[in-house]
């Protein structure tokens, strides 16, 4: 199980936009570059982030801003706009046996402490927030 990497991708290209904004023209070659994968996937992940209401995209080879306070942008947001998990972040075997005890019963036992991992990992990227890893970022440079 494993949250797809469109998650981090935008992370890194909303970085990408903090840092040069105003000094470079931030196209998705340009991110790209910094991220090492293909425009094309960068240009997806603009079109999910300006969906969201997090960037703005100028068309042609305008490049793209952050257009929300970064304060406003929560780790979750980035998460939930890009769909790096699809309903559950576990997924279930389809058809346990039910006439085994274990398979009659491991969704009782197990679903609900799954569903609070999940609702565990979701609250902690609701408190960090694009500023403060602009912020982070800002330290390592």
């Amino acid at each position: 199980m494993q949250i797809t990497s469109r998650f981090s991708v935008a992370v890194h290209t909303l970085l990408v936009l903090y840092l040069f904004e105003g000094t470079q023209k931030t196209t998705s070659e340009f991110i790209a570059a910094s991220v090492n994968v293909n425009p094309v996937v960068i240009r997806r992940t603009l079109q999910h982030l300006k969906a969201a209401g997090m960037v703005e995209v100028k068309a042609g080879s305008g490049g793209a801003r952050i257009c929300r306070d970064l304060g406003d942008i929560t780790l979750y947001d980035i998460y939930r706009a890009v769909d790096s998990v699809e309903g559950s972040l576990f997924h279930f075997h389809e058809h346990p046996n039910p006439a085994c005890p274990v398979g009659r019963n491991i969704h009782t036992v197990l679903d609900g402490h799954l569903a609070d991992a999940q609702r565990a990992m979701e609250e902690e990227l609701k408190k960090v927030t694009l500023r403060d890893l602009t912020q982070e970022l800002s330290r390592n440079i």
